[in-house]
């Protein structure tokens, strides 16, 4: 993976890890218009970058994550990463397998686009709006949520999750903020274990030149995902999801044309 390689893939990690239009779709979809091919290295890259732009709700939101007076808001936490944590564990080579089938995440993209254009009708008169009120119970249903983005990759894992907060009662806001909140256990988790698999299989793989690229990436991620946050929670609160339905339905299909008749 080249410098340029790297920087083009966080920019795109960034701006669409908080964005209900699948960041996974979307790297998957790039990776051949770049010139890269699947790898152990260029799937480690994908997982800590998403990491990386995930982090940034940890600065945007530090009090609420260091705010150690409210035990509650890690014990929802961890109870909602748990059922993703046993998916993955459990449906590793299925999980995989999903992953390289452009055609079917194309598919996912298309589906979960239609989706988006009707859900704000389904969910109108939610009222939960501060997180103090999320019961244990809502944090399992909305981690379960979360398992049907690692199921159908192209999904997102933020629409995933944010529709399971909104099925809760939550507003679209909230459903939101736990949404970003849930996401950091889950990709640090995720990042540990690939960088275990990778050292365990591919150890050559973890080299200076590599980690320097996966820094870079890293980095950028992460600034560029500090505003795609602060754009998506004031754009979600004022007009709903109907723009990335559109968004996730013309991408969809354009891609799907275009591995059809290659």
């Amino acid at each position: 993976m080249t410098f340029i390689q790297s920087i083009f893939l966080a920019i795109i990690e960034g701006i669409t890890e908080f964005l209900p239009i699948s960041s996974t779709a979307h790297m998957k979809f790039a990776n051949p218009f770049l010139g890269l091919e699947n790898s152990p290295f260029t799937d480690l890259y994908e997982v800590v970058i998403q990491l990386a732009a995930i982090l940034s709700v940890v600065v945007l939101y530090w009090k609420k994550f260091i705010d150690i007076k409210h035990f509650s808001f890690y014990i929802k936490l961890a109870i909602a990463v748990v059922p993703a944590l046993l998916f993955g564990a459990l449906f590793k080579k299925y999980i995989d397998a999903a992953l390289s089938n452009l055609i079917f995440i194309a598919c996912v993209m298309l589906v979960g686009g239609v989706v988006l254009l009707f859900i704000d009708n389904f969910f109108k008169n939610n009222t939960i709006n501060e997180e103090e009120k999320i019961s244990n119970k809502t944090a399992f249903i909305i981690g379960c949520f979360q398992v049907l983005s690692i199921v159908f990759p192209g999904l997102s894992r933020s629409a995933a999750t944010i529709i399971g907060g909104m099925s809760q009662k939550l507003t679209r806001s909230l459903a939101a903020e736990f949404s970003f909140f849930l996401a950091v256990p889950t990709m640090f988790a995720a990042s540990v274990k690939s960088f275990y698999d990778v050292y365990k299989s591919n150890p050559e793989v973890i080299k200076v030149d590599n980690m320097t690229t996966l820094g870079i990436g890293a980095v950028v991620s992460f600034f560029v995902a500090l505003f795609a946050v602060k754009f998506f929670i004031t754009y979600l609160q004022k007009n709903g999801f109907k723009l990335f339905g559109w968004y996730r339905i013309i991408l969809g299909t354009a891609i799907l044309i275009t591995l059809i008749i290659r």
